[in-house]
């Protein structure tokens, strides 16, 4: 008998597990998508051109909130849970209602969804949003360069826009960022490879994504999202922990998927975080992992013109995912304001349209702004609650200067980050045994 399938999803892993799991099965019958976490998912089509001919007129996405109306009315038998960053108590949650609702729960394991690549595969993924990929995945690139290698990243999806035009995307240079319109949050994830010159891929289908990539590389890195599972087969995976929510490492999926499954454990911030906090973290790996490395890692916070805001008030802009579904309440922007001497002004009492929503939304986020870039609108919003926010400085502490896509009238300053290992052993040992064992046998 054919199943007849909803996938709870937030417009990412939810379309790959379609695309490798269901696509083409005819036993398998995808009635919805649902969607949450992202705002203006929900209402939207994912298309036929890449449904495929079982679905000649593609497949709705609804509101999580409909799930059990679902269920009811399209008679669904199994509901696939396919997104991340979302505790184990949540995951559960949703279990319940699809169990009470009459439909099976079903989570799909990492390697059912996984893709091979012919080409050896770093991952970097981390066990929460905002645990400090991006500087690790940067760091292991650099790395294989030196070591004469060509590098490509697959970046995890964002696919927010015209989904049909995303299905495979390139980046190499700033301008690609431009022409494919890309949002603040895809920029934060793109933009610092492609200014370091690594050449990212990302969109819908990873397929096709993977065997364009695989063609210019002789390395690809899969550069996660959220704390997501890799898409590809990889040779090496390195997962980030964050020491400031201690314990999270355990209690969130696929976070913890990871960490089962990693070679190497970075525990990152160790210089802002407190030592017993670090020492959770240690823990936890070496009790749930105890074959993984573990390489101990401080943020570096450096902030232009620090000197400036010493007694100044300061409107801090932090990257929006880590702080809303990441649960993040301190970031680098406050460690490096707090380092700097400054005190920091809460935007909240200022915030209009979808940030103040937002801030209800998330209302542990606190005196901090996320950068929120979804839309047009949503641009317009972030820029008009900064300008009303009364403040001496704005401090950008986005992986992007937020100057280049809203306009800022304050006096404004930069926080950058980057990860340095403390001790060993260091990534630059792990990837040379890695060029070593891995790439010389497959690339030779």
């Amino acid at each position: 008998m054919q199943q007849r399938i909803v996938i709870l999803g937030a417009a990412g892993r939810d379309f790959h597990n379609f695309n490798v799991c269901y696509r083409e099965d005819p036993w398998s019958r995808v009635v919805a998508f649902t969607a949450t976490q992202i705002p203006d998912i929900a209402g939207r089509n994912y298309p036929k051109e890449l449904a495929g001919p079982l679905y000649p007129d593609g497949i709705p996405i609804v509101p999580e909130e409909e799930l059990e109306r679902l269920i009811r009315d399209e008679k669904v038998n199994v509901a696939v849970f396919s997104y991340s960053d979302v505790s184990h108590v949540k995951v559960m949650n949703l279990a319940s209602r699809a169990l009470a609702a009459g439909a099976d729960f079903q989570m799909l394991s990492a390697e059912r969804t996984m893709l091979p690549a012919t080409v050896p595969v770093v991952s970097v993924c981390a066990t929460r949003t905002g645990c400090g990929k991006s500087p690790v995945s940067r760091r292991v690139a650099e790395l294989l360069k030196e070591a004469g290698l060509k590098t490509v990243a697959i970046r995890h999806p964002m696919p927010y826009g015209n989904l049909r035009k995303q299905r495979v995307q390139r980046f190499a240079e700033v301008a690609d960022l431009d022409r494919e319109q890309c949002t603040i949050e895809e920029r934060e994830e793109y933009e610092p490879h492609v200014q370091s010159g690594t050449i990212v891929y990302a969109g819908v289908d990873y397929a096709a994504i993977v065997a364009e990539a695989e063609k210019e590389a002789d390395v690809i890195i899969w550069d996660g999202g959220n704390n997501d599972t890799p898409f590809v087969f990889p040779d090496l995976e390195i997962v980030v922990t964050d020491p400031h929510r201690a314990g999270h490492e355990v209690l969130y999926h696929p976070g913890e998927v990871n960490l089962l499954r990693a070679n190497v454990v970075v525990i990152n911030k160790v210089d802002s975080a407190r030592p017993e906090a670090v020492e959770i973290v240690r823990q936890n790996v070496r009790q749930r992992n105890p074959k993984a490395e573990i390489i101990e890692a401080e943020s570096l916070v450096k902030v232009e013109g620090a000197e400036k805001l010493r007694g100044a008030r300061v409107l801090v802009i932090e990257d929006g995912p880590s702080l809303t579904h990441g649960e993040m309440a301190l970031g680098a922007g406050v460690i490096g304001a707090q380092r700097a001497g400054a005190t920091l002004v809460d935007p909240r009492p200022y915030a209009v349209g979808s940030i103040r929503d937002t801030f209800v939304k998330f209302p542990h986020v606190g005196a901090l702004l996320p950068a929120m870039g979804y839309s047009e609108k949503q641009l317009e919003d972030l820029q008009e609650t900064i300008r009303r926010t009364p403040c001496d400085y704005v401090l950008i502490a986005t992986p992007i200067d937020l100057r280049h896509v809203v306009a800022i009238g304050q006096p404004s300053l930069r926080l950058t980050y980057e990860v340095a290992e403390r001790g060993k052993p260091t990534l630059a040992e792990v990837m040379r045994r890695f060029v070593q064992k891995e790439v010389e046998v497959k690339v030779g």
